[in-house]
């Protein structure tokens, strides 16, 4: 059975004469969070942009449950799409109170106090039906923001960066709430964001753009340990690529010693590739014969980052258990615990500014 509820197929879509986005495919499923991540200017809002009807594509085609939405030469109107939004600002309308702002869009609907008052309800504001949005914090707004949009029960609802002006801990403890009340009510949303904590918390598909396409489309988990290209792995979390050598078809040959992965490459023995190595990925092993001399740490709480050079100068970085206390320059024994083995040709993974075979990358801001 199909349960695809959003698709969009070879989309090429963007302002006036300039295609920003290019050869676009995905898939959502009813009851899923998608997320559009990428830094400023990938076109991710140019998508979503389209996905609302807020501007015409150039090619290929959206279909929202079946229905055609966009093609080259077709917009069906935004008002006609059943499609709700979030914006950034909140976009509540000022001289209305909360209970009325959250009702604009069901104003003939014969339940209308009813369905106003259960979603007050949903978002935790009951009890403000009454103040008006000067009245309110930026998290209250939000809420707000969000009821009105679900008030008219869209199929799909979109999501423009809309906890970027909050603070931090109030960013995440409400992105975790909208996750929960989309889920609650079952209703398949796409966020934009350029925030990995907020997609990754928030999601569960996650589409990586850059520079106007999309590098993959997938979960959580296989964009950190299953990245498909250099540019993924290098924008998703933290890391570095070393220098290695193909062994066989899942063993490389690296200074680290031989690692040995999951998956098989059909590369030639003696390849030169580029290996993936994340912080979780390098173990604190006292007794290791691998020795390492600490340059720094950062203490996390529950565990401790630790950035680390081997003998021949490769820097890497590490998680250590809370509990172990090294001090800058100290030597530490490591050990290589990576299952997913990712590797790419040297030459796709070689960046400029290279020293010693290794690229260090800490993800997206």
């Amino acid at each position: 059975m199909n349960d695809t509820l959003l698709s969009l197929r070879d989309v090429a879509c963007g302002y006036h004469d300039q295609t920003v986005v290019h050869h676009l495919n995905l898939n959502l499923r009813a009851g899923d969070i998608g997320c559009l991540l990428g830094s400023s200017g990938c076109g991710k809002t140019t998508t979503l942009r389209a996905i609302a009807g807020f501007e015409p594509v150039q090619d290929g085609e959206i279909r929202l449950a079946g229905e055609r939405l966009s093609a080259a030469g077709h917009t069906l109107a935004p008002e006609k799409r059943r499609i709700g939004m979030v914006f950034q600002d909140y976009a509540l309308f000022p001289h209305l109170s909360v209970a009325d702002n959250v009702a604009f869009g069901i104003r003939k609907h014969p339940d209308k106090a009813r369905i106003t008052a259960e979603l007050l309800e949903l978002v935790n504001l009951a009890s403000l039906g009454k103040r008006y949005p000067h009245e309110l914090s930026g998290g209250q707004q939000q809420r707000v923001s969000l009821a009105r949009a679900l008030a008219p029960e869209p199929l799909l609802l979109l999501l423009d960066e809309p906890f970027s002006n909050l603070d931090g801990e109030l960013r995440r403890r409400l992105s975790h709430e909208v996750r929960d009340i989309l889920k609650s009510r079952g209703t398949s949303a796409i966020l934009v964001t350029h925030d990995q904590e907020e997609a990754f918390a928030v999601c569960d598909q996650v589409g990586v753009f850059n520079q106007g396409r999309l590098e993959q489309w997938d979960t959580p988990y296989n964009l950190y340990h299953e990245p498909q290209t250099p540019f993924v792995a290098s924008f998703i979390g933290q890391g570095y690529f070393i220098r290695g050598e193909m062994q066989s078809p899942d063993t490389v040959q690296t200074e680290l010693g031989v690692i040995r992965g999951n998956r098989a490459y059909s590369w030639q023995s003696g390849s030169a590739v580029d290996v993936l190595l994340r912080p979780d990925d390098i173990v604190h092993a006292p007794d290791s014969p691998l020795q390492a001399q600490v340059l720094g740490k950062t203490f996390l709480g529950a565990a401790t980052l630790y950035r680390l050079r081997l003998p021949t100068g490769t820097q890497l970085e590490s998680v250590f258990p809370s509990q172990t206390d090294y001090a800058p320059g100290q030597q530490v024994g490591i050990r290589v615990a990576a299952a997913h083995l990712v590797l790419y040709p040297a030459s796709a993974a070689a960046p400029a500014n290279q020293e010693d075979g290794v690229r260090r990358f800490s993800g997206a801001a």
